[in-house]
């Protein structure tokens, strides 16, 4: 056989390797469009006047009275839920997260030529919080009242007027909303900075960081700002101001290059005994977690957050108290996974990849990370990808107030019986214990969205991208129906405890009915002997 010429063959080799460079470059589309999506919930999110950008046909400019109580324009940021609540708490970690995210898999966005809305999400949300702190010691926290709030249920054209505003000030602090919502502008500063080339945003952002954590700091008494707004109480009630404290002064070193911030955190990390707190899932509620991965990650030289850190993901990853691991292979985490099971899930799978950028990844919590997001994806009893519009087994009825299409509050289930719009990109609660989901709009422990809920799975789908994962998301290969399941009963242990307690009252009155029974039949049985012999 006659053999090609060197040239040609050349050639033929480098075209070749082209093709195969190409097809390589290109990344998996259903996460490029999973990334897309969970931005898109977030546009759906947007309160305000909304940009010519805006792609959620269904939203229009709404609440633009915000803030007029306190003659302030608090106009614009983000609906937390379903309803039409703001709130600055969980805002401030779901940005502090997005922003996380972006910084470390910043290239994933670039490969899905989604670098313009992570700009978009995030400013967003940071464009509300800098109008939220209009003077160094005054945050607003809260927009509306949860009571009529609540009692609402419709779209964005009829949103109660009463919605007013709550802040701390000096006289009235939040350590822990001061210091988070610090933490989100100096993450988000160095997004703007480092990836995003905005040297002009990211300065502001910087500062507003900066003289919000001396804020934190300097107000007194340090306490949980619920103890100053008792509105946000029954809402968002956090549980620590030690740890935002810590990762607040972690992302402001990691912001600013001042060391001094550096020492602040392992100061305040000492002086708090973080290194020996009960394990515990982090959430909006509690960044221990965050500050021992964040600490490990821009202190290196400071064994304490390494250690701290592997040790925390040790025990939640390996199922040590508090969690445990559904029959499905969802991580569990008691109380924490009750009301919004997928929450800790997420939450723990990006800290274990984030460490596993620190030092060099290891197998068990990438095997852990990659099994939660398949899970997610519709690797599950229910096959169901827990991701709204992204397949026919995804949820079809989250609880939310604007997508539903409805506007009767005390019909919520069937009215209309199936939501109006699709709210693409949203991440339900999930799942019972038993890996049942019932797709049920009233049920808001299983169908409820947030904020929060797509924060943690944004740097999770950036990083399969990142990863150039060639593997398709679970539901791509799923052509059956969602099965049917029914509901088991399951009783509160308080009832479980009084039904104990009632039937062994019965039992032993029952007992005791038969014990007086046979008693009067022996007294009356003794009583005829006697009369008989009596007689004889």
């Amino acid at each position: 056989m006659r053999s090609l010429p060197l040239l040609p063959s050349l050639l033929l080799t480098v075209v070749i390797s082209l093709i195969a460079t190409t097809v390589k470059a290109q990344p998996n589309p259903h996460y490029v469009a999973l990334l897309n999506d969970s931005m898109w919930f977030y546009e759906a999110q947007q309160s305000g006047r909304l940009p010519s950008t805006h792609r959620v046909p269904w939203r229009g400019d709404s609440a633009l009275n915000d803030g007029s109580d306190n003659n302030i324009d608090l106009v614009g940021g983000y609906y937390d839920a379903g309803d039409y609540l703001k709130f600055t708490l969980p805002l401030s970690h779901s940005i502090a997260l997005i922003a996380w995210g972006g910084i470390e898999w910043f290239d994933g966005y670039q490969k899905a030529n989604q670098t313009e809305y992570l700009r978009n999400t995030v400013r967003w949300g940071t464009d509300w919080l800098m109008k939220a702190h209009p003077s160094d010691n005054e945050l607003y926290v809260q927009v509306g009242d949860g009571e009529i709030d609540n009692n609402y249920w419709g779209p964005d054209t009829g949103i109660p007027s009463d919605r007013p505003s709550y802040k701390i000030t000096s006289d009235a602090p939040g350590t822990d909303i001061a210091a988070l919502t610090a933490a989100a502008f100096a993450a988000s500063s160095y997004l703007f900075r480092n990836q995003l080339n905005d040297t002009s945003y990211a300065d502001a952002l910087q500062s507003h960081a900066e003289s919000l954590y001396n804020f934190a700091e300097t107000a007194q008494p340090m306490q949980l700002y619920t103890e100053a707004v008792s509105a946000s109480k029954d809402y968002y009630e956090a549980t620590t101001y030690t740890s935002p404290l810590v990762f607040a002064a972690l992302w402001l070193f990691r912001a600013t290059g001042n060391t001094s911030y550096r020492d602040k955190a392992s100061n305040y990390f000492d002086q708090f005994k973080l290194g020996s707190m009960q394990v515990d899932v982090m959430d909006w509620s509690d960044q221990t977690g965050a500050v021992y991965v964040l600490g490990a990650q821009l202190d290196g030289s400071n064994t304490k957050y390494k250690d701290a850190a592997k040790k925390y993901l040790d025990t939640l990853i390996n199922g040590g108290d508090p969690c445990s691991y559904t029959s499905g292979g969802l991580l569990w985490c008691g109380g924490d996974s009750d009301l919004n099971s997928l929450v800790p899930a997420q939450d723990t799978a990006l800290l274990a990849l984030l460490y596993g950028k620190i030092d060099s990844p290891e197998a068990d919590y990438t095997d852990f990370a990659t099994s939660q997001i398949k899970y997610m994806l519709g690797d599950n009893r229910m096959l169901t990808p827990y991701v709204c519009g992204v397949h026919m087994n995804s949820p079809h009825n989250p609880h939310h107030a604007g997508a539903s299409g409805g506007t009767d509050i005390s019909n919520i289930e069937t009215s209309p019986p199936e939501e109006k719009y699709l709210l693409y990109g949203a991440i339900v609660g999930g799942p019972d214990q038993e890996d049942k989901f019932y797709d049920e709009r009233n049920d808001w422990a299983q169908t409820e969205v947030a904020l929060d809920y797509n924060a943690p799975f944004l740097g999770l789908i950036a990083r399969q991208l990142s990863a150039d994962t060639t593997e398709d998301p679970p539901y791509v290969s799923i052509t059956e129906p969602r099965p049917y399941v029914t509901r088991s009963v399951r009783l509160e242990k308080w009832l479980v405890a009084v039904i104990v307690i009632v039937c062994i009252f019965v039992v032993a009155g029952l007992l005791y009915l038969c014990w007086c029974k046979r008693h009067a039949m022996a007294n009356s049985w003794r009583a005829k002997q006697n009369n008989k012999a009596e007689a004889v």
